[in-house]
């Protein structure tokens, strides 16, 4: 009887010694930042090297990519090189993206920017598009490299302030759309409908399909129509609201927000850049309002705003939770709950870790982030967070009557307190210290494998989708 032939060991010695090779090595960037130019080239050919070895080869024969040991420990590796020429370089990186701090960029342009000028400080574009198309068990991680680059960014000081400054800048197009809505009365933008009630904006969010959830359709939308309420100078105060579901569950009831789209997510069809943009974006305007002053960059209240109302009907799930943290008075069924269930989802739930705390107290805000502790409005913990109660189906007429109470003594006042609450409760340079944190620790969960079995065991699988 023949023996059978050995198995054929892919991982030979030589290749080993290749990966071992690479692992020892180092990029040394110099430590006063005098030679730019030379350390950027020899980050690139240090990432485009360790790159090779995680790629499959052309001619078909397997190595060591698909060993997870190896390409965890490559993909460290790069990251390290990275997270050591930033610490250097991060803000002279900025400044040419943005010549010498003169010009606004947001989040996602500055990364885009980043990508073509520095090749190897970030993934290139091909991988992130390549992996756009995948759903989020099957992504390679190539997100990594943006949430490291923000971060340093945001730990810097004057680079972090000045795209905190873009971000709260109107959108491109917004001042026209201003025009339109004070002519019409109203301006639908898809998941977004805004319409003019007296001497309120009202903003009401639509996505039925899934409960008001949100996702790539909802974040543009809305803060197009938070830049719109905001500059619309013939109402005095915004409102935010929900709108009817198309869920059983909820007919004829309006839901106000159930957090993040978690289908969408696991599908992959969130990227990482998404909870910038919206945190960042109009979730921030309502907090700080908006930049309309270029000239104003290094004043520290240039900010155009007005009071915010919230109505929330049946719940406040996730990010609807974290709305109610930016809103200046806060409306509420009597039936309605709220939540933050980042640890059923495995992500960071916004800045609420940093705004919680200042309504019910640090307790109470890691039984909720951490315990997925329940929220019931009408209870002394809720009621924390919720000013006044209303009957379930009144939530109309109680917010007009919240209107005339707040507007009654004019909007200047009350567009003034606001800004001198906030000036002790929560700076920009907070916002950007956290930033610097969160931009980290988020692209880590939104990468977990511990993500994705979160999903599946809290969402898909009690949903019958798996």
């Amino acid at each position: 009887m023949k023996s059978k032939p050995a198995v054929e060991v892919v991982q030979s010695k030589s290749t080993e010694g290749e990966y071992e090779s690479w692992l020892n090595r180092q990029p040394n960037f110099a430590a006063t930042g005098s030679v730019f130019d030379s350390d950027i080239a020899a980050l690139k050919r240090f990432v485009d090297e360790g790159g090779a070895l995680v790629q499959p080869p052309t001619n078909g024969t397997d190595r060591c990519h698909h060993n997870s040991d190896w390409t965890l420990r490559i993909k460290e590796k790069i990251q390290d090189a990275r997270a050591a020429f930033l610490r250097i370089y991060a803000e002279r990186v900025y400044s040419s993206l943005t010549d010498n701090f003169t010009r606004p960029i947001r989040v996602e342009p500055l990364v885009e920017t980043a990508t073509t000028r520095y090749p190897g400080l970030l993934s290139s574009a091909e991988d992130i598009a390549e992996d756009a198309a995948r759903s989020l068990k099957e992504k390679e991680g190539h997100e990594a490299a943006s949430g490291l680059f923000l971060s340093h960014i945001f730990a810097n000081y004057r680079a972090g302030i000045h795209l905190l400054q873009s971000m709260l800048r109107p959108l491109p197009g917004s001042v026209e759309q201003v025009a339109r809505f004070m002519r019409d009365g109203e301006l639908d933008l898809g998941t977004a409908v805004l319409r003019r009630n007296g001497k309120a904006a009202e903003i009401f969010m639509y996505n039925p399909e899934y409960l008001n959830a949100e996702d790539t359709s909802t974040v543009g939308p809305m803060e197009r129509a938070v830049d719109v309420a905001i500059l619309d100078t013939s109402t005095e105060v915004c409102v935010l609201r929900g709108t009817p579901a198309q869920h059983p569950n909820y007919a004829g009831r309006n839901t106000f927000c159930s957090g993040i789209n978690l289908t969408h997510l696991y599908e992959g069809k969130i990227p990482y850049l998404w909870y910038l943009t919206r945190d960042l974006g109009f979730v921030n305007k309502i907090a700080h309002g908006i930049l309309d002053n270029p000239v104003a960059i290094n004043d520290p209240t240039p900010t155009v705003e007005k009071p915010w109302i919230a109505g929330v009907e049946t719940f406040a799930i996730g990010g609807g939770c974290q709305y109610l943290l930016v809103m200046d008075y806060t409306l509420a069924e009597k039936s309605a709950y709220m939540t933050l269930p980042a640890r059923k989802e495995g992500i960071i739930p916004g800045l609420a870790n940093m705004r919680l705390p200042r309504f019910v107290g640090d307790r109470i805000t890691r039984q909720a982030i951490l315990f997925d502790r329940r929220l019931e409005a009408d209870s002394p913990e809720g009621q924390m967070i919720i000013d006044e109660i209303v009957p379930d189906g009144g939530m109309s007429a109680a917010v007009e009557s919240t209107v005339h109470k707040l507007t009654s003594a004019g909007s200047v006042s009350a567009a003034g307190n606001r800004k001198a609450l906030r000036v002790c409760q929560e700076s920009l340079d907070d916002v950007r210290r956290y930033m610097a944190s969160y931009a980290q620790e988020q692209i880590k969960c939104h990468l977990s494998p511990a993500l994705i079995r979160n999903l599946e065991d809290n969402w898909l699988k009690p949903q019958g989708k798996l």
